[in-house]
């Protein structure tokens, strides 16, 4: 079994055109594909969204008891499904299976009768998360013939902004990261390659990063510590009723424009301190961006054993804020900005406080 990377990640969304047109103006993701009805897709609406390796899909359920409606009723809109692409998704699925996976769909093939031919199967992953196990042959253009239809997006934004999806970081109750982890480790063979305790404001968390030996899959997994005050990890997973993706860091090999572009279509971004910026020489030396322009647009800069990560999160576009997004550019870092983690943290109660004023 060899799982490539992220094929697409499934968001289940109260309003699939609505998602659509803000991740499409204010983030220059552009309509490639639809399905429902007339796709033999029973009582939902879904939205094929790409830029580059990004793949996004919306679905919105069309009756009460769909799937995507139920998940809304109980998380708010957020990431359902993260589909992985392997090799061969029917040996993938039987090998999970045996590792102790949960399954939830057989495999099913989609094709075009000509190119193209997508195989698709289905385990259970974190909380109500489902992993898709996605083999694909052909021309990448089609996602699932016969259940999508392909279109040509609209006129929008030239700029391509993201290459691919970097990693998703999940939270997890109070208890469940070692389990979690471990479950990664021993079904899906994705070795842990970091972890750390970080104390915050009285705050506690833990965290385990789990990636597959291809490094194009990396989750960040955290927990809240349980005897300490309660914070925004405690929050995403009451509002979000239980485990999830916090957010979706989407990679740039030019942060400073994508953040530059994303504000000026109105992004809203976590503020951080300036304080932050007088002690960012001594952390991290030497940075090729001047550290002007990175405390302007509010840009954080971390360094490990590699090189330097330079990352922002925008503030949740969720009623109940939960789901938010990452830009990240790697410039030669491997890691996840641990050094960052602190500000995120006091940034994202500032961001917290005021929404509750």
């Amino acid at each position: 079994m060899e799982i490539y990377g992220i094929d697409h990640v499934e968001m289940y969304v109260g309003d699939a055109r609505q998602a659509a047109f803000y991740l499409g103006h204010a983030f220059g993701l552009q309509i490639h594909g639809q399905g429902g009805p007339e796709t033999g897709l029973p009582d939902q609406r879904s939205l094929l969204l790409r830029e580059d390796a990004v793949q996004i899909v919306l679905t919105s359920g069309l009756a009460a008891d769909h799937p995507a409606a139920e998940y809304v009723q109980r998380h708010g809109d957020g990431v359902a499904v993260v589909g992985l692409e392997v090799d061969n998704a029917s040996v993938a699925y039987t090998e999970l299976l045996a590792r102790g996976a949960e399954p939830l769909s057989e495999p099913v093939t989609y094709t075009d009768g000509r190119e193209t031919t997508v195989v698709i199967a289905e385990v259970a992953g974190f909380g109500d998360v489902i992993h898709r196990l996605v083999e694909r042959h052909g021309p990448r253009r089609e996602f699932a013939p016969g259940a999508f239809q392909i279109t040509e997006p609209a006129s929008g934004p030239d700029e391509k902004l993201f290459s691919e999806i970097d990693h998703l970081a999940i939270c997890v109750p109070s208890g469940e990261l070692e389990p979690t982890a471990t479950f990664y480790e021993e079904v899906f063979g994705f070795p842990r390659i970091f972890e750390e305790y970080i104390e915050v404001a009285g705050q506690g968390m833990d965290s385990k990063v789990v990636q597959s030996p291809s490094k194009h899959v990396t989750f960040t997994l955290i927990e809240p510590d349980a005897n300490r005050r309660p914070g925004q990890i405690n929050d995403f997973l009451s509002w979000h009723a239980g485990a999830g993706v916090q957010h979706i860091a989407l990679r740039t090999s030019n942060i400073v424009e994508a953040v530059s572009t994303l504000a000026g279509r109105g992004v809203n971004f976590l503020g951080t301190p300036s304080t932050y910026y007088q002690a960012l020489p001594e952390r991290v030396g030497e940075v090729e961006t001047p550290i002007e322009e990175l405390e302007e647009l509010g840009i954080l800069v971390d360094r490990d054993h590699w090189g330097q990560l330079l990352q922002i999160f925008t503030e949740s576009m969720h009623v109940r804020r939960t789901l938010f997004l990452e830009i990240i550019e790697r410039r030669g870092a491997m890691t996840f900005g641990s050094g960052n983690i602190k500000a995120l943290y006091e940034a994202k109660e500032r961001e917290l406080a005021g929404a509750d004023a």
